[in-house]
């Protein structure tokens, strides 16, 4: 009672009266005007609030809820502080049996201090390794131990793709071994070859992990590089040496040990088997290459802390005005987790994810609130999805793609909302994924009509498409991006966006240093939610539902009714 006490009177304070953002100048013009917007829709867009969305993220990223860890206590918080603003919005729940919250059953697993890997050459010493510091492995198969002794097999990148005849497995037979690859994918400068330099999911370590089960393998070792994965060991480790967690009921072939392992420990392993690191490394990258089996085994001993628990996705609807059954939804999505508190640091060691997705929360809250208190209701549904579990391989969302409340077929569009940045008056967007589908015209225009520049991806090789809520939506079928400020702000040259967004990534991303400050301005995070919503106002109004451009591999399964 106490907590729902202090989230009624929370919400009640943010309710203040709403006035037109007339003194800012993300905009030469009024893109609601621009936009062809009646006064009604104009106002409710206009009605996002930064200060708003900042007591949402002061809230959520309070040392009080520890972090946001899945299935935590504080997670819960969350998950019902959300839940809450939603009910005192009057928007129709759509969860589980009448609620807002919808039930997701995991099993956590821990890989415990006393874990051991080493690799044995045919010819020398064994080379004992250091969790943490050398690699970093979970247990897939949820069972409390788990004991290794298998050749090692380099397969590259790890990859087979029909589509652009490669096949790091051709002649090779994994199963029953443990694979060594690496991180991203075969470099390339052309586009219709892995995409060029944007990554595809084939970079993915999900992919990777998910591909080496398939075959059978018992365990592989991603070889971590900074400039591959877009994001160094300190990241790896700190997502890593927290619980790792696994959709309960999955059916799906899992590894005994999926793990990292440092570049240099890499190279160590190379040279016990006569070979160096640069050569494989370069030799992978070509159709020269050829899977071959190292003289050299992997011995583990991976023990597991594993626990059953529940978590939870909150959910919640606008019902459309339109008679009949809903045929082109729009969905806002937003994960609320984080990774919670790590034990095993001293000093500071909650991750308070504050820009982590706590703006995105922010975000997704005050979108419902401007849509739930318009004066003009839209034609079809709104469904507003705060997710769990994204941190753990966005699991949350990938439930949420194979139970959805409406089919997949009906839900036109989904608009994602992740790490964006408390900055200032955005002048450029990031809107990768949108140009996959048809409704790029419509966010090529209204980013015009808000003065926004769509910026290119700054690091199309760090796969950012896979790695966020949206991809699941995608994974069903629905047309998904999302949404983010790009690198050029009012009053700064593009040089300081860059600034801004290396430092974050590289001191605070995964950090526990991702905490609220006064300071922060979310000018840049009302800007993004305004421009959220003029796009998913007009995918409601279109008069043809949003789809995947032909040829694009999300469209089989929009086509076939959605579904993963």
């Amino acid at each position: 009672m106490t907590f729902l006490r202090k989230a009624a009177l929370t919400s009640r304070l943010l309710v203040v009266v709403a006035a037109i953002w007339g003194a800012s100048t993300w905009a030469a013009t009024d893109p609601a005007a621009t936009l062809g917007f009646s006064p009604d829709v104009a106002a409710a867009m206009q009605s996002i609030d930064p200060e708003r969305i900042r007591a949402h993220v002061k809230f959520l990223s309070d040392d009080l809820l520890e972090g946001r860890g899945t299935g935590t206590r504080g997670g819960d918080i969350a998950a019902n502080y959300i839940a809450t603003q939603f009910a005192l919005y009057g928007l129709k729940p759509a969860g589980d049996n009448g609620t807002y919250l919808q039930k997701v059953a995991f099993t956590g697993v821990l890989t415990q201090p006393n874990s051991s890997m080493s690799l044995l050459p045919l010819h020398g010493a064994p080379i004992d390794l250091k969790l943490g510091d050398d690699y970093v492995t979970s247990n897939q198969t949820q069972t409390v131990s788990v004991d290794i002794d298998a050749p090692i097999v380099f397969v590259g990148y790890g990859i087979e793709a029909p589509e652009y005849k490669w096949d790091d497995f051709k002649g090779v037979d994994i199963k029953g071994k443990v694979i060594l690859l690496i991180v991203n994918e075969p470099p390339s400068k052309d586009p219709k070859f892995f995409k060029a330099e944007a990554m595809t999911y084939y970079g993915r370590w999900t992919y990777k992990f998910e591909e080496a089960a398939r075959r059978g393998a018992v365990g592989a070792l991603i070889i971590h590089r900074t400039d591959l994965a877009s994001y160094g060991w300190p990241v790896v480790k700190s997502s890593w040496s927290n619980e790792q967690v696994y959709l309960a009921n999955d059916r799906d072939p899992k590894l005994e040990s999926a793990a990292w392992i440092q570049l240099d420990v890499a190279r160590q392993l190379f040279a016990a088997a006569g070979l160096k690191l640069e050569d494989m490394m370069e030799t992978a990258g070509t159709r020269k290459f050829k899977a071959r089996e190292l003289p050299i085994r992997l011995k583990a001993h991976v023990v597991s802390k594993v626990r059953k628990f529940e978590s939870y996705n909150v959910l919640a609807m606008l019902p459309g005005t339109d008679p009949g059954p809903p045929t082109q939804a729009v969905m806002y999505t937003a994960h609320y987790d984080h990774l919670g508190i790590d034990p095993a640091m001293s000093g500071d060691n909650i991750y308070n994810g504050a820009v982590d997705n706590g703006t995105g929360c922010g975000i997704l809250i005050e979108l419902a609130r401007a849509f739930a208190r318009s004066a003009v209701k839209p034609p079809h549904p709104v469904l507003f999805a705060s997710v769990t579990a994204e941190e753990k391989g966005l699991l949350g969302s990938n439930y949420l793609g194979k139970h959805l409340p409406l089919p997949a077929a009906q839900v036109a569009l989904d608009l994602n909302f992740d790490a964006v940045p408390p900055e200032g008056i955005p002048e450029s967007v990031n809107v990768t994924g949108a140009e996959r589908t048809t409704f790029y015209p419509v966010v090529e225009n209204t980013s015009k009509a808000f003065g926004f520049e769509i910026q290119a991806d700054a690091e199309p090789g760090a796969g950012h498409y896979y790695r966020s809520d949206h991809f699941s939506m995608a994974r069903a079928g629905v047309p998904a991006f999302s949404i983010n400020t790009a690198l050029k702000f009012a009053g700064h040259p593009p040089e300081w966006g860059k600034a801004q967004r290396e430092e974050y990534t590289a001191k605070h991303y995964h950090q526990p240093s991702d905490e609220y400050r006064a300071d922060m301005d979310f000018t840049s995070d009302a800007a993004l939610a305004k421009f959220g919503f003029a796009l998913g106002w007009q995918a409601l109004t279109a008069k043809q539902t949003v789809g995947w451009l032909p040829g694009d591999e999300f469209e089989p399964v929009r086509l076939h009714g959605g579904g993963q």
